[in-house]
């Protein structure tokens, strides 16, 4: 074993752990969310994972988009297929170890080859919608600063990688041709050897392509492997979360509000004296912290860990916030602001437990972020659940905002306020009581 194959052994398991480090971090956070019990209808949800987080079927309602996804997608699955034989040539010193499939891994380097150029033209489509055409949903407020530059740094690196991959084999295939040692005949060639005509390798030296050959292969696994720990910061961790996140979507009306049973129980209460009022639920222990249980969701404790994850695989698209009619209409809300603040807030609430090893008050929480316009401003119709490619709710984390504003802080819009009032003294949310009520038929 040469010393090559030492550094890429201690480079991939030092990546390895890195990653599993960072991902159980990210797993530490969406568990700081309440408790719910989501396993239902499990042949429901299989399909719904197939068919929307596998199958991308949400993506494809905006044809263009969703076409060049689609070949991003399929590109990051079936070209990292080819990671496998680098991994097993970077252990043991080989070169195109699996070359003995013969026919088959022609078809498959050949596909690559077309499966990167087609990832390489979609990120610069993407680069070009964002910078040059200036779409709407991404040129809004939100996404200034980091999660703009999140966003180009993660197509430029994939335009990055496909082309170290198509340089990588043109290289390889000039000294193929060569009959250059250690590099065996195998494999097909449609993108890069033509490339390799191109950029004129057949008249460099043996050793000026060894060295552009193994630059770009150290290139190709570093990158991924950097990516791959890039993941847990970046909205690019949709690539893991989408399938879980599915996978636990609302099967049940989308517009329907669940009942708090704290209320349900007080009210049954009230109708039937013999039915006792519910008990206080006792304090949860979160990260060192006591967390006592509200009506509604002051900070992200309060929320359930569905909605944080729904936080985390956020893609930041834009599709929520382009269907909201409130946005729509000029009104504060963005559903996708909604899922970054709550995502960032979460960020900050780990970074603290990291820093001091438990969770200490810092004096912030979701309403530092969010602000009343915007919680007010939604209408709760849905339209940006619809719209989201995995099935992201934000409506459930606007609504349970909403319950600690009103049950909590009793702070609503003046209209609201004037329907309580009228709902408490008439039982009806107009100005005049039930003896009034038939009016109406008099005149």
């Amino acid at each position: 074993m040469g010393i090559a194959s030492v550094i890429f052994i201690l480079l991939v398991a030092a990546a390895s752990w890195l990653f599993a480090r960072n991902i159980m971090r990210v797993r530490r956070n969406i568990l700081l969310g309440k408790d719910v019990i989501i396993n239902d209808r499990r042949s429901e949800r299989w399909a719904v994972m197939a068919r929307v987080a596998l199958g991308q079927s949400k993506m494809v309602v905006r044809p263009v988009a969703g076409f060049l996804h689609i070949i991003v997608y399929a590109g990051f699955v079936i070209i990292n297929i080819e990671v496998l034989e680098i991994i097993i040539d970077g252990i043991f010193g080989t070169h195109r170890v699996l070359s003995f499939l013969g026919g088959f891994y022609d078809f498959l380097i050949g596909s690559f080859e077309w499966l990167a150029l087609g990832v390489w033209v979609a990120c610069a489509i993407f680069l070009v919608r964002r910078y040059i055409i200036k779409l709407k949903r991404f040129m809004m407020k939100e996404l200034d600063g980091w999660p703009r530059t999140d966003a180009t740094l993660i197509l430029c690196t994939e335009i990055a990688l496909m082309s170290a991959f198509l340089l990588m084999n043109a290289a390889d295939v000039t000294l193929q041709n060569m009959g250059a040692e250690h590099y065996v005949e195998a494999g097909a060639y449609p993108i890069s050897g033509p490339l390799a005509s191109l950029l004129g390798l057949s008249t460099a030296s043996s050793s000026t392509l060894i060295l552009i050959e193994r630059v770009c292969w150290w290139f190709h696994i570093i990158g991924i492997l950097a990516f791959l720990n890039y993941l847990p910061y970046s909205k690019h961790l949709h690539i893991l979360l989408a399938f879980p996140n599915t996978w636990y979507s609302k099967l049940g009306p989308k517009t329907e509000v669940a009942n708090m049973e704290r209320v349900t129980g007080e009210v049954k209460s009230m109708l039937d004296p013999g039915i006792a009022p519910p008990e206080m639920a006792a304090p949860r222990q979160v990260a060192g912290h006591e967390v006592t249980d509200r009506f509604g969701a002051k900070d992200v404790f309060d929320l359930s860990w569905k909605s944080l994850m729904d936080a985390y695989s956020c893609t930041e698209c834009g599709r929520c916030t382009s269907e909201c009619p409130a946005n729509i209409t000029g009104k504060l809300l963005s559903p996708r602001k909604i899922m970054m603040d709550t995502r960032d807030r979460l960020e900050e609430v780990g970074r603290t437990i990291d820093t001091k090893g438990k969770w200490e008050d810092d004096g912030k929480s979701l309403h530092t972020r969010i602000t009343e316009e915007e919680l007010w401003a939604c209408t709760t119709c849905n339209a940006c659940t619809q719209a989201c490619p995995v099935n992201i709710d934000p409506v459930n984390i606007i609504m349970e905002m909403r319950r600690y504003l009103v049950m909590e802080e009793s702070r609503t819009r003046p209209a609201l306020t004037s329907m309580f009032n009228n709902v408490e003294n008439n039982g009806a949310p107009w100005a005049f009581g039930p003896d009034k009520r038939l009016d109406w038929t008099q005149q």
